[in-house]
């Protein structure tokens, strides 16, 4: 880690908690200086399992086409023009397995500092459903900085809490 935040990954479900997020990444990338990218993955209902044909079935010509531009409208709306400008930012729609295509986007692109959302799931819930943003603290090679918890407005969009998995300099 170079201790240089010049590029923030902001992954997101369109969730109410990844729309905060996405807001305090915001202002981190305002204070540092950084650009911001936001990334949309789209499980692949054939890559998912290895008995995916079997749960799946046959998928109808052009759906997942239609996933990703719906994908790609939902994120244009959270980063209109202006601030992709201003945060000389970008978005991308993947399809794979969330936890894996962050961390591998991340490396591929020299992102320094990945700021995503935790939906804050327990007991039962966490064990049946997981945590992406769990399995992208363990095997990111840049610092993570979760965030959870919903702000009531934009202007609010500071965490209820937040932890980092590196210290984020000064």
């Amino acid at each position: 880690m170079t201790g240089n935040i010049t590029r923030i990954l902001v992954p997101t479900d369109f969730s109410p908690q990844s729309d905060a997020t996405l807001e305090y990444a915001k202002l981190l990338a305002g204070r540092f200086g950084a650009s911001l990218h936001l990334i949309h993955v789209l499980e692949d209902p054939y890559a998912t399992s290895a008995y995916a044909t079997e749960v799946y079935g046959y998928l109808p010509p052009g759906l997942k086409e239609s996933w990703q531009k719906d994908a790609d409208k939902r994120l244009a709306a959270l980063l209109p023009a202006a601030e992709r400008r201003r945060f000389d930012g970008s978005t991308t729609v993947i399809f794979g397995r969330p936890a894996k295509a962050i961390v591998e986007y991340a490396e591929s692109e020299g992102i320094d500092l990945i700021v995503m959302s935790t939906h804050g799931r327990s007991g039962v819930a966490h064990l049946l459903l997981g945590s992406v943003a769990e399995r992208v603290v363990r095997t990111s090679r840049c610092p993570v900085l979760t965030v959870r918890g919903v702000a009531e407005t934009a202007e609010d969009a500071v965490p209820v809490s937040a932890t980092a998995a590196a210290p984020v300099p000064s």
